[in-house]
């Protein structure tokens, strides 16, 4: 808080160095004092009654001190001064549109691509606390998890539920797209991006890949897509058994990055390829550092006078000394 203060006639504050001067004038007359004075057995006598009065002799020279410091430190003209942030920020919507599909338990991402993509767009969404983001999820068709929001809690609590087996299994890449383009088209914000996000070719869905990219033009709509998959061959869900579970195996890598990238291109945005866990943190950053929300900052600033309760303290303490001395100590002191 003390960062805050400053004085208007700093100059002042050297009297303060008359406070030490005078305390130590009164102990060096006591001292004289006590060297010269003959002690009479009445005068010990009288001493031992009063007790705690005159143990409390020195209170008005203390007083005294106190007092004559609030007066200088009042004369240097104490002021606080108070700043504050006038902040304007012009945040970004986002749509975020995550394939939820079997081939997204692949196990070429720890421990799976779809829980790697859930925990890099988590970091992503921390790193917007000013844009509104929405959740459009899709395998053989599209749902909205969650619509554009600013409550980024609920908004992860939401994406952190998201599983396969939600939907209709397979790969609806225009659909996914398209749900996402109808939450965000109407949007005010100047600046409307959706990130797409697969790890396959569409195979089903009314609504082709191109034909969506092309309804996302005429609302300005920037696309990024990241197509999700090592190269080669991964450990894939091949089949489900009786019990549920998974049958895994072996399975080359399709990702339709032609298509993925003509999206992209065609709406001024990006296609990313992430082949591992920490190149779709780098790919999410990267998004990131290109979608900076502009936010303005006005500081304003104003200084308020202190000394007031000082001088007032100080005249109180003036006042009480003055009566102390007059009355209960008038004995002690000689005055």
């Amino acid at each position: 808080m003390y960062k805050d203060i400053s004085f208007a006639n700093p100059g002042f504050l050297w009297l303060l160095l008359l406070v030490p001067l005078i305390l130590g004038w009164y102990i060096f007359k006591l001292y004289y004092r006590s060297n010269y004075f003959v002690s009479t057995a009445t005068d010990i006598f009288t001493t031992y009654k009063q007790g705690l009065k005159s143990y409390l002799r020195h209170l008005p020279i203390i007083m005294r001190s106190v007092a004559l410091s609030a007066l200088i430190v009042a004369l240097a003209r104490p002021q606080s001064k108070h700043s504050w942030q006038d902040v304007k920020t012009e945040g970004i919507d986002i749509v975020m549109a995550v394939d939820i599909s079997a081939s997204m338990l692949a196990k070429d991402f720890k421990p799976d691509r779809l829980e790697a993509s859930k925990k890099m767009a988590l970091e992503f969404i921390d790193n917007r606390p000013n844009d509104r983001i929405g959740l459009v999820i899709f395998s053989g068709e599209s749902f909205t998890q969650c619509p554009l929001t600013s409550d980024h809690t609920v908004l992860k609590n939401l994406f952190s539920q998201i599983k396969t087996g939600m939907l209709q299994d397979g790969t609806a890449i225009g659909m996914g797209l398209a749900t996402a383009i109808s939450r965000i088209k109407d949007s005010s914000a100047k600046s409307k991006v959706i990130i797409l996000l697969t790890d396959g070719v569409n195979n089903a869905g009314a609504v082709s890949p191109d034909l969506a990219a092309d309804l996302a033009h005429p609302f300005g709509i920037r696309i990024y897509t990241i197509g999700v998959g090592t190269n080669g061959m991964a450990y894939s869900p091949v089949g489900i058994y009786p019990n549920g579970q998974y049958a895994y195996d072996y399975v080359k890598v399709e990702i339709d990055e032609p298509v993925l990238k003509k999206i992209a291109e065609s709406t001024g945005g990006r296609y990313f390829r992430a082949t591992n866990n920490e190149k779709l943190k780098a790919i999410y950053s990267e998004i990131d550092k290109m979608e900076k929300t502009i936010v303005e900052e006005k500081q304003y600033s104003k200084k308020a006078e202190l000394f007031h309760p000082l001088a007032i303290a100080a005249f109180v303490l003036l006042f009480v000394e003055f009566l102390l001395k007059n009355t209960v100590f008038k004995s002690l002191t000689g005055s």
